[in-house]
């Protein structure tokens, strides 16, 4: 059975109900959610119920050594994640025998989470789950909970491979939610091509936390990457800081006026769209920290591919808040009124009345960020003392978007779009948990996605969360997962149906690349290395990258290897925990990347040049006077280059260049062609061909992800005036995966509505000639060169043309 009802809906009750009861009768339960802090959290509301039967325990990567061996022994309500699963459970099945002979229940909560080719390789994990579960002679009922699941059971099924029940009826009372749409203003700053340059979505969101945290109002603000989630909170503090040296010499009293919704209506560049409490979240947190350092696989991006942790700077957002031109004035002045913003749900007062300050000395730690990478303990902490109140403005990465109980939030900030509309309403769901009245404002970011939103608020409200796109038939995915299982237990014909109807011809690849040898019992692993070592579940493959400092050997971490081009080439910027380093050298054949400390003022970017080619195509049908096509290809990619970008204002200081051996990957892509005569009429009326299709390619990588269940860098894209295959104007978008992930299937499916969408982002943009928001971006490697609106303009036009 499915669950998909609204945040806060009762959903883990009537989960948490049948799985005592399973306890209670003998029984054991294993519950699977995407992150550690998730787990932690619901371990923290069984143990509350005192129920001495109940015997829970979370068992990953926290979980000390030494207290492995009694959870594996007595626990009846095991805690987990897919990782551990995959790796640790599934493997040692026999030391887990007595559990799995009891095991009478699977919750797999925030299913939504499980997307893409995470989502695909965690469908593999949990058949090979049931396989196991088969062995010991039980077969466990399987109850999934999710708040933004679209086709809740079509989705479940593929997941799962079991038919399943739904139940989508929420009648659970809700408080309202006031949403507000906030662009930055654009600067006197100019970017390449002398592009204007928007003030940055963090910079912004530290300005928004520090004012309602002296509003008295408990926030909490997503921001997109590690770096970003530490510097909101920094540049919070030292405003904070200012405020309580202000308040320290000038004591006084500011009043406030307890209406979310005033503030944000009052800012020339924001707009407001009232809603009812919407459904909730979407992507994948991390459970060990190692989806946010994963990064991107082989071919995510191409000549225009945005991954947020190359740098980690989030698409330019440097977030650093510093003074320069076009900062906002603080909402805030010391002595001098409000105007209204904060007091969401306040139980204090009515609306114009006077409200002292917090005390002025402890204000800056009223603040702290928080992000997979901390300690466990240190995560407890925080988690604590924002429920009592100790903090008032959190600033996290998505590590806080899923389940914890985070309730008597009143604000929620949203520093660039999360990726889809289920993470947008998971987020904005983390405020007014307990049926109080909440703000939720998304901060748009300079990227033509996030601007298309600010300008077109029909395609968030009334419309429904995006379809969970994930393949658990790509070979690439079911390859190694059926290693794993043969490794666990020899596979026999019967074992088929349970990895679906791509298993027979994938086993017999397996044994010619002799990864398994073929008995008349069935199929068998040999080798000496883990099977399970092949599939990695939330990287791109290859052997990892060691991240070493150079001058003391000491072990910062790794980076898989198709991102380390990317992550860890020669020159970038690396952060480990807070801390800053500078790649000295990356060197692919010894697994190695040496980092020296350093504190460098401007972020970097890799770039790269992308060729591609048609293997096959699948599918096509008449666009317009054009031709849309869906098939597979293979893309070859070069990391050539990368870009400085000050931290400050998001300047561009220079373009270094690399050398770095180019790799392929054999994927799935959506393409597009205009015939010669069209063709020829754009160039007669003087557009530049060449110019007119890269923007349009950058544009539809960036709404892309409005109509697919995916982020900007899981997908890569390629335009030409004249493809070697095609013999046509082509644009190419492709999945960032080896053998697809769905993604450009997708965009093929709604091609009308994305393309639609990207030229009313292009026509909505204010710049005159192309910026960052709506045809420019930042790893383009080609420079953002050549480039043409007016061009990208007429193009679509012309190939939408019914």
């Amino acid at each position: 059975m499915i669950i998909s009802t609204g945040t806060a809906s009762g959903k883990s009750l009537a989960y948490l109900t049948p799985a005592i009861a399973s306890c209670l009768d003998g029984g054991t339960v294993l519950y699977l959610t995407p992150t550690k802090a998730l787990a932690a959290d619901q371990l923290r509301g069984i143990r509350d119920l005192r129920i001495t039967q109940v015997r829970a325990a979370c068992f990953d990567g926290d979980t000390p050594y030494e207290e492995r061996t009694w959870v594996r022994k007595h626990a009846n309500y095991i805690l987990t994640n897919p990782d551990m699963l995959h790796r640790g459970i599934l493997p040692r099945h026999a030391q887990w025998s007595a559990f799995f002979r009891r095991l009478s229940l699977v919750v797999v909560d925030e299913c939504h989470g499980y997307r893409g080719v995470f989502g695909s390789h965690v469908a593999q994990i949990l058949r090979r789950l049931r396989r196991v579960c088969a062995r010991y002679g039980t077969q466990p009922t399987f109850l999934l909970a999710s708040a933004t699941a679209s086709e809740p059971g079509t989705f479940a099924r593929r997941l799962t491979g079991l038919e399943m029940a739904e139940v989508t009826t929420d009648a659970s009372p809700k408080g309202s939610t006031t949403v507000a749409l906030w662009e930055p203003p654009l600067t006197e700053l100019r970017g390449e091509g002398g592009a204007p340059v928007r003030r940055t979505a963090t910079a912004e969101a530290a300005d928004l936390l520090a004012d309602l945290v002296l509003a008295d109002v408990r926030t909490l603000a997503f921001v997109r990457s590690r770096r970003g989630a530490e510097t909101v909170a920094l540049t919070a503090r030292a405003k904070l800081a200012d405020v309580a040296f202000s308040l320290s010499t000038h004591p006084s009293t500011v009043t406030l006026h307890p209406n979310p919704a005033s503030s944000a209506a009052t800012h020339p560049n924001s707009g407001l769209a009232p809603s009812d409490q919407p459904d909730d979240g979407d992507p994948l947190s991390d459970p060990s920290g190692a989806a946010e350092a994963s990064a991107n696989q082989l071919g995510a991006g191409s000549s225009e591919s945005d991954h947020p942790h190359s740098g980690l700077a989030d698409f330019g957002e440097s977030g650093a808040g510093e003074p320069h031109s076009g900062e906002r004035e603080p909402l805030v002045e010391v002595g001098e009124p409000l105007s209204g913003v904060g007091g969401a749900a306040s139980p204090q007062g009515e609306a114009g009345s006077a409200w002292a300050l917090p005390e002025g000395s402890d204000l800056p730690d009223k603040v702290a960020a928080y992000r997979a990478g901390y300690l466990a303990e240190d995560r407890r902490v925080l988690e604590k003392a924002l429920r009592s109140g100790t903090l008032m403005g959190l600033a996290t990465t998505n590590a806080l978007e899923l389940g914890v109980d985070v309730s008597g939030l009143d604000a929620v900030l949203i520093a660039g779009w999360p990726g889809t509309r289920a993470s947008l309403w998971q987020q904005a769901g983390r405020a007014g948990r307990d049926g109080q009245d909440a703000l939720a404002v998304l901060i748009a970011r300079d990227d033509p996605l996030d601007t298309y939103l600010v300008h077109h608020p029909e395609a968030l409200f009334g419309q429904p969360v995006e379809a969970i796109v994930l393949d658990p038939d790509n070979p690439y995915v079911l390859g190694p997962h059926l290693c794993a299982a043969a490794a666990e237990i020899p596979l026999t014909e019967d074992d088929l149906p349970t990895f679906g109807n791509a298993a027979a011809a994938v086993l017999d690849t397996l044994v010619t690349d002799g990864l398994l040898r073929r008995r008349p019992a069935g199929w068998f692993w040999t080798r000496r290395e883990r099977a399970t070592d092949l599939a990695d579940i939330r990287g791109g493959g290859g052997a990892p990258i060691q991240v070493v400092e150079s001058s003391t050997g000491r072990l910062l971490g790794s980076v898989d290897e198709p991102s380390a081009h990317t992550m860890v080439h020669t020159g970038a910027v690396y952060i480990h925990q807070g801390e800053t380093f500078l790649v000295e050298l990356l060197d692919l054949e010894a697994g190695v990347a040496l980092v020296s400390s350093a504190q460098p003022d401007y972020s970097t970017f890799a770039r790269d040049i992308t060729d591609i080619s048609v293997l096959s195509t699948l599918r096509s049908h008449a666009l317009g006077p054009g031709t849309l096509h869906f098939g597979e290809v293979e893309v070859t990619r070069q990391v050539v280059s990368y870009l400085k970008r000050r931290l400050q204002s998001g300047e561009t200081l220079g373009d270094e260049p690399l050398d770095l051996p180019p790799r392929t990957l054999r994927t799935r892509a959506v393409w597009w062609t205009l015939p010669a005569s069209e063709v020829a009429a754009l160039a007669e009326d003087g557009f530049d061909l060449g110019g007119a299709a890269h923007a349009a390619e950058h544009a539809a990588i960036g709404l892309l992800p409005l109509f697919a269940t995916c982020d900007r860098w899981d997908i890569g894209g390629v335009s030409t005036e004249l493809h070697a295959d095609t013999g046509l104007l082509t644009v190419f978008v492709y999945d960032g995966h080896e053998g697809g992930a769905g993604f450009a299937e997708r965009g093929y499916a709604r091609a009308t509505d994305w393309l639609t969408a990207t030229r009313q982002a292009i026509a909505s943009c204010e710049c005159e000639r192309g910026c960052p928001s709506c045809i420019q971006s930042p790893k383009c490697g080609n420079g953002n060169e050549p480039l043409d609106k007016r061009g990208a303009l007429r193009l679509l036009a012309t190939l939408l043309d019914p």
